[in-house]
């Protein structure tokens, strides 16, 4: 029942903070988003290198500490088959990835998702992530 609970507390929260992210997202909230930015692929592989310590984007590699990144954008977030280390609040999350998610997460990442285990402290310069996210965007 406390698992049940704290589960739809999780959703909860999400749902509240995905609203947030996005209305900022749309509004204007933040000086730049995702759209006012052209990401450069090289600047962001070296960008992922920090990544790179939990995550890898080729699919060949698979998972490690952190679930493989590999064709990311569009996947449930906390659902990648064979990885079982999700936080619970990734694992009770209903959303899809997508850049502008992910873009506006990487600003911020405690307070989108404050009980992650991911250990980040996110990319607070807005052109970093968008150089990150075109170079994750190369592995479809």
């Amino acid at each position: 029942m406390t698992t049940t609970i704290n589960r739809f507390i999780c959703r909860i929260r999400i749902a509240v903070i995905l609203s947030i992210a996005y209305l900022s997202l749309f509004t204007g909230a933040k000086a730049e988003s995702l759209t006012d930015l052209t990401g450069d692929i090289d600047k962001g592989r070296l960008v992922f290198a920090q990544c790179r310590t939990c995550h890898y984007p080729e699919k060949i590699v698979g998972h490690h500490n952190g679930p493989n990144l590999h064709a990311i954008f569009g996947k449930i977030a906390g659902k990648q088959a064979d990885f079982d280390d999700y936080s619970e609040t990734f694992k009770a999350a209903q959303f899809v990835w997508t850049e502008e998610l992910l873009f506006a997460w990487l600003a911020n990442t405690e307070t989108m998702f404050p009980e992650t285990t991911m250990m980040s402290l996110g990319v607070k310069d807005p052109q970093q992530r968008a150089d990150l996210i075109a170079y994750l965007r190369r592995f479809r």
